[in-house]
Formats: C-alpha cells, sequence, structure tokens
C-alpha cells in the first residue's frame, strides 16, 4: 500500500464525513453559491474539527471565487484543497538532525496521547534507516510504560536506559543522553511521563528534563514532539499551546487518526500553532505511521470518489 492509500485509509472516518456531508451540501451537481450555501459549507468544515478561523478562510475563498452564480463540486472543492494546502504548507524534513554527536528527541503529551507506541514507530522507522537508537525510559512512575519500551527496544534493536521505580526522571534522561555519547549513536530518543498540561509541577519537571539534557549535548534536545491524540479534537489545541510554553516544542505527532472523523484538527492546530505536524499515527503496529505530507493529507480529505459533476 503506498504512502497516500495508507494515509486515506487511516483518515477513513474523516473522508467519509467530509464527503458525505459535502454530497449533501450540492445535492446535485451545481448549486448557487449565496449564504445559505456558505453557511452549510461552513459547518461541514467545522464538522471535522478544522476550527471555526480555517473553516472561514476556506468559505471566504469560496465566496470570493464564486459569488452568486453557480457553481460545480469539481470547481469549489478545487478552490477548497488549494486553499488548505495553503494554510497546511510547511518544511517537508521530518527530523532535524543534529550537525555532530547524538541528536535528541524528547518526547512528551499527555496521558494515554500514544506516546509509547508513537516512540516504537519512530524508533523502527530510524533503525530501518540504519541509524543506531538509544532509548531513555524516564516514564519512572508507571513501570507499564519501563516495561513496555524495554519490550519494543529489544525488539527492534535498540537500547534502552531505565532507572529505579519512582526515581528523578531527569536522572534517566541524563544517564540516556550519557549512553547515547558513549555508544556514538545516531539518536536518542527520551519518553517522559504523560501529564496534563495543566499540572504545573509535572510541567517544570518537564523543564528540568529539557535543561538536565541540554547540559550533557549542547543544543539537545533538538527536536521536542509532542504527542496528540487526534481523538480529542480540539482540545488538542490547548495542550500544544501549554506544552510549547513550557519546554518549546518544535513539532507534533497526531497520533490515532484512523479512531476519529475529527482528523480536520491537523488543520486548525497547524492553523493557531504553526508548530509542524512531523508525523500522522495510522493504526496500532510500528508500520501505521506517515511522515506528514501537507498535501497528500488535503488530497485523501477529499479522495472518496465525489469529485464528479
Amino acid at each position: 500500500m503506498g504512502l497516500f492509500d495508507r494515509i486515506k485509509k487511516g483518515l477513513a472516518k474523516t473522508v467519509s464525513l467530509l464527503n458525505t456531508d459535502i454530497r449533501d451540501v450540492f445535492k446535485s451537481s451545481g448549486r448557487l453559491v449565496d449564504d445559505e450555501f456558505l453557511n452549510e459549507l461552513f459547518e461541514v468544515f467545522v464538522k471535522t474539527d478544522m476550527g471555526v478561523t480555517a473553516a472561514k478562510e476556506i468559505t471566504g475563498e469560496v465566496r470570493k471565487q464564486f459569488q452568486s452564480r453557480v457553481a460545480g463540486m469539481n470547481e469549489v472543492l478545487a478552490v477548497v484543497k488549494e486553499k488548505l494546502k495553503a494554510t497546511m504548507a510547511q518544511p517537508t524534513a521530518p527530523i532535524i538532525f543534529a550537525e555532530s554527536g547524538p541528536t535528541v528527541i524528547m518526547v512528551c503529551g499527555v496521558n494515554g496521547s500514544g506516546k509509547t507506541t508513537t516512540i516504537a514507530k519512530l524508533t523502527s522507522m530510524l533503525i530501518a534507516e540504519k541509524k543506531s537508537v538509544v532509548l531513555g525510559a524516564a516514564d519512572t512512575f508507571r513501570a507499564a510504560a519501563v516495561e513496555q519500551l524495554t519490550i519494543w527496544a529489544n525488539r527492534l534493536g535498540a537500547v534502552i536506559v531505565t532507572g529505579q521505580a519512582g526515581s528523578d526522571p531527569a536522572s534517566v534522561a541524563h544517564k540516556a543522553a550519557a549512553k547515547a555519547v558513549e555508544n556514538n549513536a545516531d539518536v536518542c530518543i527520551i519518553d517522559t511521563a504523560g501529564r496534563l498540561q495543566t499540572q504545573k509541577n509535572l510541567m517544570q519537571e518537564l523543564e528540568k528534563i529539557r535543561r538536565v539534557i541540554g547540559k550533557q549535548i549542547p543544543g539537545a534536545p533538538h527536536e521536542v514532539l509532542l504527542i496528540l491524540d487526534a481523538t480529542t479534537g480540539q482540545n488538542g489545541i490547548s495542550q500544544a499551546k501549554h506544552f510549547s510554553e513550557a519546554v518549546q516544542c518544535t513539532g507534533l505527532v497526531l497520533a490515532k487518526l484512523d479512531g476519529t472523523a475529527k482528523g480536520g484538527v491537523a488543520v486548525a492546530i497547524r492553523k493557531q500553532m504553526e508548530l509542524p505536524v512531523k508525523f500522522i499515527g495510522l493504526g496500532e503496529t510500528a508500520d501505521d505511521w506517515a511522515v506528514f505530507d501537507s498535501n497528500e493529507f488535503v488530497e485523501a480529505l477529499f479522495d472518496e470518489g465525489i469529485v464528479r459533476e
């Protein structure tokens, strides 16, 4: 299955909702572009969690192009896709690697967002690219998280660094970074405990982990990836704001896109946060994931054979 087809499959619920509703808006091969039509189109986009701002801009562009005339579904969707692609445009490099020494990637997110599974997928991708990986299990308060990460490390061929249960997470991050330097590893990925963005003391703990890593390896962490559960929709924007304030996130991973009809949240987050979406999670296995491509994402959203007059 090619990348486009995998993205389309992962977005199946969003695609179905979006395209069914668009068919209902047009009802026939053409529709007069008036206020009633634009309001209906606006509501379709909001239902996918694209956000009010993006939905207004898209429908505003449709108004500008077709005001007071009958427009076909093909030509309207061509304008919609062009506007969405412009909104979603971002740098294409998924990971910015250090010029020398290990590249350190810090991974954070709320409880249950899919951090451990995401780390496994990222590790699998890096090892497939012939890169050596050290994993730091800095979620020291949840034994199951350390155990799960250890299983993945052994399965994938990565080195794992752990600490005593309940020990200082920053100390584990420090040891992992040191091990990466000692082993001359290409990449060091630091897992962190899930936490709500409103838990001030735990957010300060993240800041400490970041500082400790930077003392061990100058310039680190080189990437701070925030894992967002796509099924939470608009709540992801609040998470992104708070985590970015605490640890200067460099990019997002949208996990569990296959389980939601709210895939449009990628648009809302890109619009409001201007953080690049680096990867998307499309299922449970290590291969169910893809480097985010904004053009393919937009094309997949509307690819259900509906763009016909």
